[in-house]
């Protein structure tokens, strides 16, 4: 019988209410044993899986929201929902929330609650050769649209940002009506910055974006609010790589995320190990055979992404293969995942390119206990429409490293810093150590152990976007 039956026992209710419950929706309770399916541990290790690699990116997203829009005693908050943060710094090594960020762009932050009402984005014009981008990223994690210098240009505009329940036509003084398909969302802005000495431009700029609900736009009354959100404490990076608390965390995020019909028959199937939205799931009332069976199904999905790790480290894969729109990702999944495991909120391929070195022209992992050099010929920059960088981040946290130049990064920004070479190229040292005072221009210091280096192309060129170009590669002395 141990095999054949998942028996989920039913949670206190006064538990259910206070740690699963979206305002607004009451009567939702733990999975019963009237809800179980009499499925085999099989077939619950390969539900787990495929729940697992499907909830991840939505379960990480949520994490970093939670401490970026809700938990204000968070180093890392930075505002309330549908408030503007803007942070006229880059990122620096003291920013741990966010894997694999860039410090190229000082940001702008957005967290988006659309239950509501609509959005509306005010974006100031801005000067032709400084590139800006507003990422919209939904709950899921898609890149499901972007304003920006790529693709409404640098004039400034009036956009709206209309949640799964909105209806209506567009209002008087917006430009474009983009529609979203979770209830919760977020909002990235990257707004360029040219050197050091440029950072109060920057800041000018972001201080005129302005984001409004719909009401306040139209200067009408606003419509009945939703109830605010009682938000479950999130689980730890760590934490979510193991813990069948995690599906809990899912559950409750999934709530936001209404069924898409290409997903029907895949909500149904996570249905039948407790995966639901707006349920309790509750670990604790497993038995030790089916506990066993979805711990396993979790080390599967892990199993998968090292495989596929391996073939992005190969060049088979690329960053371009794991963020877009749904309809970009065709619903795979696994791609999802390892997008936001490697690096949430990374841009689609049209916005931006990340060649990635996690291991040298030998095919060996990168370590700061050897030297390494990475040479631009004459003639081959990353070509781009608008700047490229190459950023260094230990392993595995993937954060940027704390050196004594607080140099986390080479970019086109800087190539009047750098040393040529005698045929007009560049030689940059990537080390632990200095390579000599003659050359620390052009040195990125590395950790002391594991480290990866992400090249960052953004507005990419054509050549960058059909493999023309390759980017060069990282040499071992």
């Amino acid at each position: 019988m141990k095999n054949k039956i998942l028996i989920f026992v039913l949670a206190a209710a006064t538990m259910v209410f206070v740690c699963c419950k979206k305002e607004g929706k009451e009567g939702q309770t733990s999975i019963s044993a009237a809800d179980a399916s009499n499925i085999d541990l099989k077939e619950i290790r390969e539900i787990t899986k495929e729940a697992y690699i499907y909830g991840f990116p939505i379960v990480d997203n949520s994490r970093i929201q939670y401490a970026y829009f809700v938990d204000k005693q968070n180093p890392e908050y930075k505002a309330p929902w549908n408030k503007i943060r803007n942070v006229p710094r880059v990122f620096t090594s003291e920013d741990k929330a966010v894997q694999t960020p860039n410090s190229d762009t000082p940001y702008s932050w957005i967290g988006l609650d659309l239950r509501s009402e609509p959005i509306v984005f005010v974006i100031p014009p801005i000067e032709k050769n400084r590139y800006w981008s507003l990422q919209l990223i939904d709950l899921y994690t898609f890149n499901f649209a972007y304003l920006g210098s790529r693709t409404t240009g640098n004039n400034g505009g009036v956009y709206m940002l209309s949640g799964p329940n909105w209806k209506g036509e567009k209002p008087k003084g917006i430009d474009k009506v983009i529609p979203c398909e979770t209830e919760i969302a977020l909002g990235i802005i990257r707004t360029q910055l040219f050197n050091p000495g440029d950072l109060k431009n920057v800041e000018a700029i972001q201080k005129k974006y302005d984001v409004k609900t719909l009401s306040a736009f139209l200067g009408k009354a606003a419509p009945v609010q939703a109830k605010p959100i009682d938000f479950i404490k999130p689980l730890s990076p760590e934490e979510q790589k193991k813990s069948l608390e995690f599906f809990n965390n899912l559950n409750f995020a999934l709530q936001f995320c209404p069924v898409n019909a290409s997903e029907k028959d895949l909500r149904a199937r996570f249905a039948k190990i407790g995966v639901q939205e707006g349920k309790a799931f509750n670990p604790d009332s497993l038995s030790a055979d089916v506990k066993n069976a979805m711990n396993e199904g979790i080390k599967d999905a892990w199993l998968e992404i090292a495989e596929l790790k391996k073939r992005i480290v190969t060049g088979e894969l690329s960053s371009g293969d794991a963020f877009g729109t749904r309809e970009f990702l065709k619903n795979n999944y696994l791609f999802r995942m390892s997008g936001a495991f490697l690096g949430i909120y990374g841009n689609s391929i049209e916005e931006a390119v990340y060649p990635s070195y996690y291991v040298d022209s030998n095919g060996e992992k990168l370590n700061g206990k050897n030297k390494y050099t990475f040479k631009l010929p004459p003639g081959q920059l990353p070509p781009v429409n608008s700047f490229w960088s190459l950023t260094m981040y230990d392993q595995p946290a993937s954060l940027l490293v704390a050196n004594r130049l607080n140099r986390y990064l080479l970019n086109s920004t800087m190539l009047g810093q750098f040393k040529k070479d005698a045929d007009g190229g560049f030689t940059f040292y990537i080390q632990a150590d200095s390579p000599g005072k003659d050359k620390e221009s052009n040195w990125l210091p590395a950790p002391k152990g594991d480290f990866a280096l992400i090249m960052r192309l953004y507005w990419p060129k054509e050549e960058a976007l059909n493999g023309s170009w390759k980017h060069p590669k990282l040499i071992k002395n």
